[in-house]
């Protein structure tokens, strides 16, 4: 798979762009949005720096498959972080459906 990656770089850029865009906006990102000119500053250097990571990616370098770990881990964070608010959620219901059968 490296190798692979290695040698079709452009598919490796695409994806290591996307994997730090994704991990950009879910952990890094500010709740309030940014001016127009910043939002594009910020993401120019995310271009730029993906693209510096693709170089190291091609220099054998497992990049790719580090922020893909990293990425699935934050995947399940959030199903976990899901998942205890439904069975929250269904825990606060149960008493009151007890409390209105009575």
């Amino acid at each position: 798979m490296q190798a692979w990656l290695s040698d079709h770089k452009l598919i490796s850029y695409l994806i290591i762009l996307g994997f730090t865009i994704y991990i950009f906006n879910k952990v890094f990102r500010a709740q309030q949005k940014l001016p127009l000119f910043k939002e594009i500053l910020v993401y120019a250097l995310i271009a730029f720096g993906s693209f510096v990571l693709m170089i190291l990616q091609v220099d054998k370098l497992p990049i790719i498959q580090c922020m893909g770990v990293a990425v699935l881990m934050m995947m399940m964070l959030r199903g976990r972080q899901l998942y205890d608010k439904w069975k929250g959620n269904k825990a606060e219901r149960a008493p009151q459906e007890v409390k209105s059968g009575e």
